[in-house]
Order: C-alpha cells, then structure tokens, then sequence
C-alpha cells in the first residue's frame, strides 16, 4: 500500500484533542453477551422462581432436608455461567484478530489504525468490500457504490459522488474513496441501532427455542396442578405439611431444570472447541443450525479454489490497433487506474507490473460484481473495458469462440479488453466497442476442497456451486474438485428470476450469478424445505450469506462478509467446516438424548399429579426422594452424554426421537407406582413404605431408559451405570433416615417389588414400542 497522500489529513495533536473530548470511535459490539446477561440468563429464569416459591413453602414446614433439591439449581447455575463466559472469552480474542483495521490519512501517510482509534474528522480510505465504521463525506473518489440494505431495506447500490453522505452499517459494493468521519462512535447513524440488537440478541438455537416452548406450557400447568394436588391432599384429610410435600415434589418433579442449562452448555463447549481449532463462531447456535445443512452453497473463488489468481497468457487481436500505446502498458495504466484490490485485480497488477508509459486519467467505471465490468478513460485515446466477455459483447468470431470454449474446459477465466472511442457515460455501454484481446487467469482449488466434498457427499449434504464466472469454467473447476453432477450447469443471465425455483430442482452449477440471484437461490432452496449453508468471500455473496440459515466466511474475505457471518475461518481451511459440522451433531445427538431423560421426570411427575388430585391418598414422593432419583439417574449421566463423541448423521425428528423413551419410561413409572400404591393399601402399608418402594423402583425404571438412551454402550458408559446404580442402592442401605425411606431389604416388601423389578425391562421396552407406532401414526398423518 502507497501511504504517501496529497492531502495532510489531522496532526498528532488534532487526534489527541479530539480523543480528550470524546470524539473517537468505538470497537464494533461483540456478538456475545455481556457478563451481567450471562448471568441474568442462566439464574433470573421462571422456573427459578418457581422453585424459591417452592422452597419458601417447604421451610414454612420445618422439613430443611427437602430443600436439598437448591443445591442441584446453585451447582447448575454456576456451571452455565461458568462454560458461557469461557466460550465469550474465546470468541471475545478471535473477535478482536479478526477485527478489520480502518485505514486513515495523518500527516500526509497512510496508516492502519484500529477501528476503536479513529476520530471525529479523520481522512479514511474506504475500497470495496470494506464496511463503512462512521459517518462521513465523501472528500475523493472517481466512482464509488454503496449497499445501504442493511439501513434502508433496498438492496440495489446507491452511487455516491464527492460530497455525499456515507452512513456506518452500509459497505462498498464498487470503487473506492477518501471520507472525511463526521459522527464517529456513539454518534453515528448505525450505532444505537446496533447496540439494541446485541442487547437483545441471546443465543439463537432451534434446540433451545424448542425448550423454551416447552417450559412456557410446562409452567402454566406446573402451578395449578401442585396447587389443585395440595387443596385436594388437605380436604381428604391429609395433614397440612405432609400435603405441602407432596405437592411441592410434584412440582419439582415437573421441572425439567438442568435442560436448556445443558443445551447451553453443550453449545458453549462447541464454541471452546471450535475456537481452538482457529474458527470464530458469531453466532452460538450456528453451530446446530450448520449439523442440521442438507444443501451446502460454495462460491468457486476464494472457496473451492484458493482466491490467488495467476495471469497465464494473454492474446491479443488483430483488431487491436494501439498506436500511442503497447496493450501491455495499455492493461497496466487500466488496473493502476482502476486500483481495484481484489483476487483478479491483483493477479493483474502482478503480471503487468511495469508500463513504460504512464497515461492520464480523465474517468471510470470501478468493477461491479452486478455489471461484471469496469472503465477507464486516458486523455485523447478514448475509453477501455474490461470485464467478462458475455457481458462486453453479444456475439463473437468463429475462432474467439472456440478459444475461450478451450480456455473454459481448462477451468481458465477470461477477461476482454475492449476500446471505445467515445467518452464514458454513466453506467452504460457504448455501441462502438472493438475487442482488443483477451487475458486468461488460472485459480488453483484448495488441496483439502476434494476430501471435504467427498465428506459432504458421503454425509447426503448436496453441493451447490454458486459462480460469477463463467458456467463451463465453473462445471470445469467443480469436475476437478469431486463436486457431484459438474455438468448440470446454466448461465444465469440467460434466465428470468421467476424461473428459479424450478432451476433448483435440476441444475447444481450456476454460472454468471449476480449478487441478487445468489439470494434468490438460496431463497428457493429455502421455500423447497431445505437447510441452506452458504460460503463465500466477497461483497457479491453477501445478500446470499444474510439469507442463507448458516454462513461461512473465509478470513481472507472481504470485511463486510466476514462481519455478517455465522462463522468466520480463521486460518482460511476449508477443511475446519468438516469440523464444524461434527459439533454440531455432537449437541444435536447428545442433547437429544439428555432431554429424554430430563422429561422422563416431568411425564410422570405431571401424570401421577393429576390422577392423585383424584385420589384419597397423598403424593407418593417427598421432595428430598427426588434428589437421588434427579441427580443419579438424569443430572451426572446427562453432563456425560452431553459431551460424547456422537457425530452421527441427524436421523429422524427431533421430538419424536425425544418423546419416545420419555412416554414410555414415564408412563411405565406411573404403572408401577399405582399399582404399588394399590398393593400397598391391600397390605396396610405405610406411607413411607409404600413411598421407599415407589421410589426404588422409579431408579430403576429411569436406569432401564438410561441403559437404552445411553446406547451403543462402551465400557466406560457401563463402568458409569454401575457406578450410578450401586450410588443408589447405597442411600437406601446407609442414608434411608437422611433421604425419609424405609428398610428396602425388608422380606415383606421384596416379596413385591422384586417380582416387579424383573418385569420393568419389558414393560418399559413393550410401552417404547408402542410409543414408536403411535408417534409414527402422528407424523404420517
């Protein structure tokens, strides 16, 4: 970069003033929450409160052993603020590297700076696919334009000229710039905005949106029900503090409190990971939504390919009849001209370097991914262009067509050269136009694209090649890069956009897309019920990149795509999205499995509460009887599972998969607690004892869905049930009095519960079976 300027910019003195007063800039927000959130979120919940409602009842009673059931909620809270602040510090460093320098003019040079050390006044060059970080004026520029769509809604550029106002928020789409800051940090146009939407913005996730929906109805019957269990309890005569525990550990028993902890847990430890295998994750939840990707989007450049374009040949027409000028330094003052710094116009500088005679600027064109092409003009040699061919000129001799058809079957892009007499005006083509030559640019595909595509294809996730180029050169490159069916291509500029929905069902190479049509792909794929990831580097990917459910960016993409990006690839492999998707199964499988067991309890905790509100007896359970069941046979196992290595492919759908063993272990605990309850009352049982048997047999029956949940069961999963099993026949043996039990050993009670204890596998199993069918039934209809 040249950091001599013309213009003198602000004095060290200047900038130290206006930071005293206040006028500086301020680092973009941060995609995460701060430390006050984090805590608010995982400890001012409803079932929080629900449960100090709880506890203030059970302390009215006297009985401080059952509020034993707090220790679980402290321990959970702290684990989830914990493992969110680890996964915010992680994502908080990488933000902070991958944060883009603005570059400014001070004392006459050129400077980067961060973007937290520009101030009020500051000269800042601005180029294309830069974001725009403060309001400003245009001070220089020979054609610049800009997306406002994420200020104004309108994705079309606006052109702006010397004089015009630029808002932060807004990128450049084409050109470049010098702007003068006038509202830089909390007084820019964007600003306010922008903080509302990270103060609201929590982690998004399919998983814990399904979660919250289910606590929202658990908790409009949580209440009436305990409360409707306790009146009942105490008008059947049952005694005021005997009904309070029971009702209360009906309650707790419904509250499935460890679950969207768990959930953010298991994202939060995605986050960790991933970070350390150098990807910034934006956005928590993207990492599930990514797992869940049936149609994965690529842009060629920068993507499949390595972005580092080299010129390769050049050949030039008998039409080109420079006189003042060889077509050598003729390209060489249009790319110096022109000063475009992306992939092409950098392979361009580099090949021709060194023009022999300097030519003098009078206007352009800059390079627009919708145009596919830009302009120069020279004082008294008229207009060039340069761009795709296609879209330079409608038709073409017999043997310029067969040479490019040669170049595109090697994968090459071509770039026209092309003069005009006239002057530029506007953005529009003259008639006029004589094609000078062509110049013809390889990219070579990333050594890890063919082994990540053969992953994604083995995995049933179908690739889409998404291109500006032109389709043969794209169908040639993806032939080479193992992408499925690289023949099923089309020209994109040779369709009409209401076509498109149809298109998706047929084609997966798309040629000469403009920025509009990317979206509106990915807006097909959407509306045809698939889960679209999309990946990409430039401005032009970037309406697509907002659309689609995941977006990917590469570290050496342009600054906006990087900043609306779900995940940004660090080191710019190709290969860590592989790795990506593999955390995401891990919280998707595990958690699946972790939320049957948590709604195990709440199935039959709310079964058993309404049909005791009808029944002369009291509640079955006291608090302090669920801490065992809770802890042994869903919190410790769940923390396990939560974390395994399953990265298997997403089956089937996801409540269903959850309700299943949930349905089945739950209403098999309510059969056998009503039939205890019946045999007990036969056998003039005890509360206590009729209370010691349900509960035993509760463990068991939740050990029996923890043995089938926790499958394919490794030698370590089995060295934990063991473990966990021996736990609890331990309380029973050594701590009844602590946890209100009787003898479980005693012969009177054996002579019952372990008839039943052998029937609970199969009946367990029988009532799965059932399930299966009856949810199956559900879904077809």
């Amino acid at each position: 970069m040249e950091t001599k300027s013309k213009y003198p910019g602000l004095s060290n003195s200047e900038v130290a003033n206006r930071k005293v007063r206040g006028e500086v800039n301020f680092s973009a927000p941060t995609t995460t929450r701060n430390f006050r959130q984090i805590f608010a979120e995982n400890s001012l919940t409803l079932f929080n409160f629900i449960n100090l409602i709880i506890a203030g009842f059970i302390i009215y009673t006297g009985s401080y052993k059952n509020l034993l059931f707090l220790g679980v909620i402290v321990s959970n809270t702290f684990i989830g603020v914990y493992q969110e602040i680890k996964a915010k510090k992680n994502i908080d460093a990488l933000t902070i590297l991958n944060q883009a320098k603005a570059i400014v003019i001070r004392n006459y040079e050129k400077m980067e700076v961060p973007q937290d050390e520009v101030v009020k006044d500051d000269l800042l060059v601005v180029r294309r696919g830069q974001q725009i970080i403060v309001d400003g004026v245009i001070v220089e520029t020979e054609g610049i334009e800009c997306d406002e769509s994420q200020l104004t809604g309108e994705s079309d550029p606006v052109e702006k000229q010397v004089g015009s106002e630029v808002f932060s928020g807004s990128f450049v789409v084409s050109g470049n710039a010098i702007m003068q800051a006038t509202r830089v940090g909390s007084e820019s146009y964007t600003y306010k905005l922008t903080m509302e939407a990270k103060e609201t913005k929590g982690i998004y996730s399919e998983l814990i949106i399904m979660m919250k929906k289910l606590i929202r109805i658990l908790t409009f019957v949580i209440i009436p029900v305990g409360a409707l269990l306790m009146v009942t309890s105490i008008a059947s005569g049952t005694h005021l503090d005997k009904a309070i525990l029971g009702s209360t550990a009906a309650m707790i028993g419904m509250i499935p409190e460890g679950l969207v902890l768990l959930t953010s847990v298991a994202l939060a430890v995605g986050v960790v990971k991933l970070s350390k295998k150098n990807v910034l994750v934006q956005t928590m939840g993207s990492i599930e939504t990514l797992a869940r990707v049936d149609v994965l989007c690529l842009d060629k450049t920068g993507t499949l390919t390595s972005g580092k374009l080299k010129v390769v040949e050049r050949e030039i027409f008998p039409t080109c009849e420079l006189k003042e000028v060889s077509f050598d330094d003729l390209v060489s003052s249009m790319i110096s001209g022109l000063d475009e710094d992306n992939a092409t116009g950098q392979a361009l500088m580099t090949h021709f370097n060194q023009p022999e005679i300097r030519l003098k600027q009078t206007k352009q064109v800059p390079f627009s991914s919708a145009r596919k092409w830009s302009a120069i003009s020279f004082e008294n040699m008229g207009s060039f262009y340069m761009g795709a061919p296609e879209y330079l000129f409608d038709s073409f001799e017999e043997a310029q067509v067969l040479k490019m058809q040669e170049a595109m079957t090697h994968g090459l892009r071509i770039i026209a050269v092309a003069k005009s007499n006239n002057e530029i005006e506007g953005n529009s083509l003259p008639d006029d136009l004589t094609l000078l030559g062509f110049i013809y640019l390889e990219d070579e595909i990333r050594a890890e694209a063919p082994q990540t595509l053969k992953y994604f294809k083995d995995q049933e996730v179908d690739v889409c090649i998404i291109s500006g180029d032109h389709p043969e050169t794209v169908s040639q490159i993806a032939k080479r890069a193992g992408v499925s069916n690289p023949d099923k291509k089309i020209d994109m500029s040779q369709v009409a956009d209401e076509d498109i929905p149809e298109l998706i069902k047929e084609y997966r190479i798309f040629g000469r897309v403009s920025p509009e049509q990317k979206r509106l792909l990915v807006d097909a794929l959407q509306k045809d019920e698939h889960v679209v990831g999309m990946t990409g580097d430039g401005v032009n990917d970037i309406l697509a990149l907002k659309k689609a459910d995941c977006s990917i960016v590469m570290s050496n993409g342009s600054d906006a795509a990087k900043g609306i990006a779900d995940f940004v690839l660090l080191d710019s492999n190709f290969d860590s999205m592989v790795g990506v998707v593999l955390e995401g199964r891990k919280v998707i499988n595990n958690i699946q499995r972790v939320a049957s067991l948590y709604l195990t309890k709440t199935v039959y905790s709310m079964i058993l509460a309404a049909l005791f509100i009808f029944l002369s007896s009291p509640y079955p359970f006291q608090p302090i009887q669920l801490s065992p069941i809770s802890s042994l046979t869903v919190g410790i196992p769940s923390f396990f599972l939560a974390l395994r290595p399953n990265t298997a492919p997403i089956k089937g759908r996801f409540l269903k998969n959850v309700f299943e063993p949930a349905l089945a272990s739950g209403v098999s605990v309510v059969l056998f607690t009503i039939s205890v309850e019946i045999i007990g009352n036969m056998l003039n049982w005890s509360y206590d004892e009729k209370s010691t048997v349900t509960v035993w047999l509760t463990g068991l029956i939740c050990f029996v869905a923890l043995h089938f949940i926790a499958k394919p069961i490794t030698w370590k999963i089995r060295a934990l049930i063991i473990t966990l099993v021996s736990l609890f026949l331990l309380i029973f043996i050594f701590f009844g009095n602590i946890f209100s039990l009787v003898n479980i050993l005693d012969i009177h009670l054996m002579l019952v519960y372990v008839p039943m204890m052998v029937l609970a596998p199969f009946v367990f199993y029988g009532l799965k079976k059932v399930f299966h069918h009856l949810l199956n039934l559900d879904l077809k209809k």
